[in-house]
Order: C-alpha cells, then structure tokens, then sequence
C-alpha cells in the first residue's frame, strides 16, 4: 500500500512520525491528512508511526497500517482537568499542549529515538512540541524535526475567542492564543522545516520567520475514491433530491458553531422559499446541541455514519457555513471529487485556489439573500450545477488529489535532507 514503487534518494531512510491522534479510521480532516501523509512518507521510507490512541478505540497496529515499518500506540492522557486548567492559565504551556503531555510518550519516544537513527522526525501539529523539544536537547540541535501545520493554531485559537459566547471564554482564548504565538515563533526559530496547507499560512508564516524552511502541502482527496460512478451520479445527471449536505466532525467547535448558526439564521429563509429543501447534517460525534437541530423542520443530524459518500449521491449541494476556524477545507474537496456543486462563506474556502463563480460559490455567512440566490440558481438550472462541478472536479484532479500531493511532500523531503532550502 504505497503511492508509487520510488525510494528516496538516500538509502534507508528512516523517519519517526509522530501524532497525537490515531489516523483510521479516517473520521476528520486533520486524520485524512495524516493519514495520507503517513501512507506516502511510508511508500519511501521506513517509517515508525508513534501516536496517541483515541479514547476508547482501539489501538492501532502494523495489521491496520501494514505499509509502516512499526506502529506504536500510547494511550492519550485525560483532557481538560483542574489541574491541567490552573497550568494553563499560570504556566508556560497552554491547555491544548498539556492536553497532549505524557510521561509515557515521553518514555517511548526517548526509548525510539535512542535505538534508532531516524533521519527525521514528523511531528503532527504544535500540540506534540515538547516531544520534538526533548528529541532536539538529546541530539543537542542536530535532529531534523518538522512540524506538519494543519492550521496556525494561535490564529485559529484568536479566531475561536472572536466568536464565542462568554467573555470567559474570550480571555481564556486571548491569553491561549499568545501563548500558542510564543511557542510557533519558537518552533520556526528552530526547527527544521515546516509543512503548511496553504500559501497564505505560508506568508503569514514567513511574516514571523523570513528564513525558516517552509513548504506548502495543500489538502487533498482521493479523486477517483469520490467520483466512482457507483458512489455518485454521472456528469450532468439531474440531482434527484432537494438535499443540501454540511459534512464534518460535529464536536469540532467551528463546525458545531457554523451548524447551529446557519439552521438559525439562514435555514428558515430558505425554506420559505423553498419548502421541499432539506438539510442533512453529516458527520461524527453530534454534540447535544447539534443532535438537537434534528427537530428542525427539514433537518436531519446523521451522527456518525460507515461511509460518506453515498450522501453525495443526490445531493443538490454542499455547503460550508464556517464562520470561525483554520486550516483548508477537506470537505470542500471531497464534495468538488464527488462532483456536488459547493457553496462556502470566504472564511469556509480559506487558502484553497478556487475561483467564486467558477468553480464554488461564496456567501457571507450572515447573508440569506446570497445563500438563496446561490440555491436558485443551482436548484433551477441543471447547466449552472454541470458547468460548475464540472470545473471544480478539473481542479481537484490537476491540483488536490493525494496521490500528487503525496508525492510532493515526499519530493520535498528529500529536497530538505540534501540540504536544499
């Protein structure tokens, strides 16, 4: 199971990769990307994959992800105690890094890092930084850490503060979001390289660290996964439903923000409009408020479900109502694949190259004239929804499908350990 038969460059090469979720089941972006990320690296390298169990599941092994060389798993610690709270607020590290602290990571990876001579060492997200601090004081500078940005976390993190509900809520993300700050201006400092979705997050990234070694990795799909005929309807067929789609973790604080805002201020309007509409809401984990929106007129919540595409199969549209968050949009993408027409608020297609009119449609996320408008069109013209997902499927298949980007990051890799900037 690896991308191509190519080898690195250099013989043997070994990498550690380390994460603090496990990355399959596939039930987010964040483990799509990871996933991908592992499954590409591992198809050129020998690759230790070190990552903490999600709660309850169980852990992962080589039988599960048989393309890595060893598969470790660590239990994540408990999340979100007093203890933990009180360090945050007075400590160096914020909450989301003790949330990820454990002696027994710690154990294994000291016990990993000195049997072996890893080449480099991936480190999934900010949160895993006093991992990839330790490995750096034991090598005394010379070990080549990179830090896979899903987003830059004290922006999102500034982002989460400007909406929420309670001004506890906004000092606790203010005072998180400058510690994250610290912490990313530290890393880019001093690590090795850098792996970000996008080249905005590239040039804000920069802003901080002009030298730092930074390379954009975008967020894929698997095309052709998406746009298998038995998944979803030929090129130009006739939606046969009136079902609008919102798919994404539903205890994500964005998504469960975006999903509770839309029912309330945009989904009445556009159900007088048009009565038969419908509004599915997809994705793992609903919290009470989300599950709640299930007795909305039109509305279903799905919880989790086995597989996602078969939702695309009918669907009028995907939308993407983000108000808050970071990172770029897997959603977007599989929905572009799967060859449904997209509508997103300009947060929601943050660092993606796409072109409104083209190939998605934006809406302000406190608009409903737009978002109805949008819906018009694609409800009432076959040719604006074929002319749209037709272009928008061209572009996941040229620039976001995961086999190239796998390649990429591997290309860029071994770029890095010849010392290429």
């Amino acid at each position: 199971m690896c991308y191509n038969g190519e080898q690195f460059a250099f013989p043997s090469v070994r990498i550690l990769f380390l994460s603090p979720r496990q990355c399959w089941p596939t039930l987010s972006g964040a483990k799509l990307r990871e996933y991908h990320f592992l499954r590409a690296l591992a198809g050129r390298a020998e690759v230790t994959y070190l990552h903490f169990t999600d709660p309850g599941a169980e852990p992962l092994t080589r039988e599960d992800l048989p393309f890595c060389q060893e598969v470790v798993a660590i239990p994540k610690p408990p999340a979100y105690g007093p203890g933990k709270l009180v360090q945050g607020v007075l400590g160096r590290w914020p909450l989301p890094i003790l949330n990820y602290t454990s002696q027994e990571m710690s154990a294994a990876v000291d016990r990993l890092t000195r049997a072996n001579a890893y080449d480099l060492i991936h480190l999934d997200l900010i949160h895993m930084i006093r991992y990839g601090e330790a490995i750096a004081r034991r090598a005394e500078g010379a070990a080549r850490v990179v830090y896979n940005w899903h987003n830059i976390e004290s922006e999102l993190m500034r982002r989460f503060g400007a909406t929420a509900s309670s001004f506890g809520k906004r000092w606790y993300a203010r005072l998180t979001a400058s510690k994250l700050a610290l912490l990313e201006q530290d890393i880019l400092q001093t690590a090795f390289g850098h792996v970000v979705c996008s080249q905005r997050e590239l040039e804000e990234l920069r802003h901080i660290a002009p030298s730092a070694r930074i390379a954009v990795i975008e967020n894929g799909v698997d095309v052709a996964g998406f746009s298998s005929g038995a998944d979803v309807p030929p090129q130009g067929q006739k939606a046969q439903t009136s079902r609008i789609l919102f798919v994404g973790l539903m205890n994500y604080s964005a998504n469960v923000e975006a999903a509770l805002s839309f029912t309330e201020r945009i989904w009445p309007f556009l159900r007088r409009r048009f009565p038969d509409l419908e509004l599915w809401i997809i994705g793992a984990s609903p919290t009470p408020a989300v599950l709640q929106l299930g007795s909305v007129e039109g509305v279903t919540v799905t919880g989790t479900v086995p597989e996602v595409r078969p939702y695309y199969r009918d669907a009028l549209a995907a939308i993407v109502p983000l108000r808050t968050g970071g990172g770029t949009r897997l959603k977007i993408l599989e929905a572009m694949a799967a060859s449904v027409p997209v509508i997103s608020t300009p947060l929601g297609a943050e660092g993606l190259a796409v072109s409104p009119g083209e190939n998605i449609l934006i809406a302000d996320p406190d608009d409903p004239d737009t978002w109805l408008r949008h819906l018009e069109q694609l409800k009432l013209s076959e040719a604006a929804r074929t002319t749209l997902s037709t272009s928008a499927l061209q572009l996941v298949r040229t620039r976001y499908d995961w086999q190239i980007l796998g390649r990429k990051l591997c290309d860029t890799y071994e770029g890095w350990l010849r010392g290429e900037q």
